[in-house]
This record gives C-alpha cells, sequence and structure tokens, in this order.
C-alpha cells in the first residue's frame, strides 16, 4: 500500500495586518512549530478521517466535477475545497486518481480545550491536503509555487475572503515577505478563467513572496492571551472603515506601510533597533485602527503583552487581526526572557512553546 505524511506549519502574523488586504502592501509573517499533519494512502474506497472533530470512515466520491460527502458536516468545507480543486486539476493534467484515504489531523489549537490560538489552522489544512493530494498522485515532487495557488484557489473559494498569508507561511516555511494576490482579484479570475490550470500558468500581477530572516540575536517569544478571535469579523469591521471613514483608513495604510518599511530594512541590515522601532510603530497604527473603528484590535491582554515587552527593552505587538489569539514580543537575547515570561504569567498571558519553523 502506498502511503505518506505531509507535515504542514501554521503562521503568526508579524507585521502588516489588514493592510496587506490592500494591492502591494507588505506584510511580515512566519511559519511557526505547530503542524497539520496529512496522510494519504491508496485504498479500495474514498475515505477521509479527522479524529480532532471525531469524524471518522467519511465516504466521499468524485461526480460531475465535485467531491461529494455521503454524510453532510460544515467542518469539512474547507477540506472539501482543497479536495475538489486538487482533484479537478489531476483530472486536466489526465493524472489518474485511484481511490484514497485522507487523514487529517492537528496540533494548531489547544490539545486540552480545543480553544484557536490563530495559527492559521484552515490554512494549514488545505495546504496540507493540497500538497498530500499532488505528492501521491504525481510522478515527481509538487514544487511549492503550484501547492500555494492550488491552496489560495480553494482557501479563497470557501472563505470568500483572505490575503493568503497564512497559507504562504503553510507552504514555503521560515520569515516571509509576502504581498497579497488580492482576493476580489482570485475570486473574479477563478469565475473566468477556463480552468484551474489555466489560473495556475496564469502571472497573479498583485503577488510578491520572498524569504527573509529576523536579525540575529533577537528572541521572539509568543504569547496567548486566552480568548480566540473571529478574523472574519474585525476584517469586516475594518472594511466598513474604509468606506465609512476614507482619511482615517488611509492614514492607517500609509503608518502600516512605513512601519513595514523598517521593518524590512532591520531584517535586511541586521539592524535590531530599526527593527523594533518598526514593531512598535506597527502596534500604534493597529490600536489607532481599532479606535477608529471601535473594535478591539488590541485588546487590554495585547496591550499589557507588548507593554511587558517594552519594559525589556524590546517591542511587542498582537499577531493577526488581533482581538485576542496571540502576541509577539522581541527582545534582545541577552534580556531575561525567563523573567518577562514571568510578567506575562502574573498578567494572566501564556507563553506559548512556539519556534520559527524554517521548513523542509
Amino acid at each position: 500500500m502506498k502511503e505518506l505524511t505531509i507535515k504542514t506549519p501554521g503562521k503568526l502574523m508579524v507585521a502588516g495586518e489588514f493592510a496587506v488586504l490592500e494591492p502591494y502592501q507588505k506584510l511580515i509573517v512566519m511559519a511557526v512549530d505547530r503542524f497539520v499533519f496529512t496522510t494519504i494512502s491508496t485504498s479500495e474506497t474514498n475515505l477521509v478521517h479527522l479524529p480532532n472533530f471525531n469524524l471518522q470512515h467519511l465516504a466521499w466520491q468524485w461526480i460531475d466535477g465535485k467531491i461529494v460527502f455521503e454524510e453532510k458536516d460544515e467542518r469539512i468545507a474547507f477540506i472539501q475545497a482543497a479536495m475538489e480543486t486538487t482533484y479537478t486539476y489531476l483530472q486536466e493534467q489526465d493524472v489518474d486518481v485511484a481511490p484514497f484515504t485522507l487523514t487529517v489531523q492537528s496540533e494548531l489549537d489547544n490539545q486540552a480545550s480545543g480553544e484557536k490560538y490563530g495559527l492559521g489552522s484552515s490554512a494549514a489544512v488545505v495546504t496540507s491536503v493540497v500538497q498530500a493530494m499532488l505528492s501521491h498522485c504525481l510522478q515527481s515532487a509538487p514544487n511549492k509555487d503550484l501547492i500555494f495557488k492550488i491552496a489560495a484557489i480553494a482557501h479563497v473559494r470557501t472563505q470568500g475572503n483572505g490575503s493568503g498569508a497564512d497559507i504562504a507561511a503553510s507552504t514555503y516555511g521560515g520569515v516571509l515577505e509576502y504581498a497579497s494576490f488580492q482576493a476580489e482579484w482570485l475570486l473574479k479570475e477563478i469565475e473566468e478563467s477556463p480552468s484551474i490550470d489555466a489560473l495556475i500558468e496564469k502571472k497573479w500581477p498583485y503577488l510578491s513572496i520572498k524569504k527573509s530572516a529576523f536579525p540575529s540575536d533577537l528572541d521572539i517569544s509568543v504569547g496567548w492571551t486566552g480568548k480566540p478571535a473571529s478574523t472574519k469579523s474585525l476584517v469586516n469591521d475594518i472594511l466598513a472603515l474604509k468606506l465609512s471613514a476614507p482619511n482615517d483608513y488611509e492614514t492607517f495604510i500609509q503608518r502600516s506601510r512605513d512601519a513595514v518599511a523598517k521593518i524590512v530594512h532591520g531584517m535586511e541590515d541586521n539592524d535590531i533597533a530599526l527593527f523594533l522601532a518598526g514593531i512598535s510603530e506597527n502596534r500604534l497604527a493597529l490600536a489607532k485602527l481599532g479606535d477608529n473603528a471601535d473594535v478591539p484590535i488590541e485588546t487590554e491582554k495585547l496591550a499589557e503583552l507588548s507593554d511587558i515587552a517594552e519594559q525589556f527593552g524590546g517591542a511587542g505587538k498582537l499577531s493577526g487581526a488581533g482581538g485576542g489569539d496571540c502576541g509577539l514580543a522581541f527582545v534582545e537575547e541577552e534580556v531575561n526572557v525567563p523573567a518577562m515570561h514571568k510578567a506575562w504569567i502574573t498578567a494572566n498571558i501564556e507563553p506559548l512553546d512556539i519556534h520559527i519553523y524554517q521548513g523542509n
């Protein structure tokens, strides 16, 4: 029996959140060492196992260009889209797809409570399923650009929005400087493209992905605020601000652009002071954006996390959409990091044992 397991990392956004939804705006994202594992094996019938959801032996068929599950469950929407998009691509390549079983297991969320940390679980699952199917069915290993584009198509078809930065982190690993393909553009192309293959071969004009690295001698800490966040609702609130207060929104975009430019220069020049200044500026820009939109992007706990990082000579900020989830702290390596973590714990912020994952 042919069997393989794909290990796909989660992500944490570092800087440039919300602004990345605009064309050519840069975001910094890093892959982390928490994973989704997808095992694919040849079998007599088509099955999917999802132990995290206590869903086993989900039978499915390929009917008229669709993946059709015998049981309906909204929790399998992203997996269904990943399978369907990849299966369509394989059909376009005249690849014969024999029956197979998929088992998808995630360690991205809190194993005890099931609460989400904000590590990009749906994106990592989609990317993992796409890579597993391609690796299983193609004669040679799929390249990362192919995996990224198929996963992005599947994810945007299901969610309807998003930057794709989480998919990029799950695909390429490491620290990335990223500009989004723009979800509206991709949705339009999905509607108009004659095939998945044609869309993959096409140049995605807004997209850019560049490998990078943080300055050396820098410690990165991740803190969990104990409250999951709803990225989709926060994004919708910010897009509403764009319509109701365009000047405030444009000011934020400019502040984010300037802050991320500092961070990028700090990484390129290995300049810790410049990098930390950019992180602090991005923090302030996001907090002001939340004030203007009347949504708690920087919650009380996320503010405490960042303030404590600053007390230890570093810089901190929320990661992702804010409103909860995780925050990041960057301090120089000679700083007493355990003491900073102790201060977090006193403030009911849980330090997580999470690090950058560079990839295979």
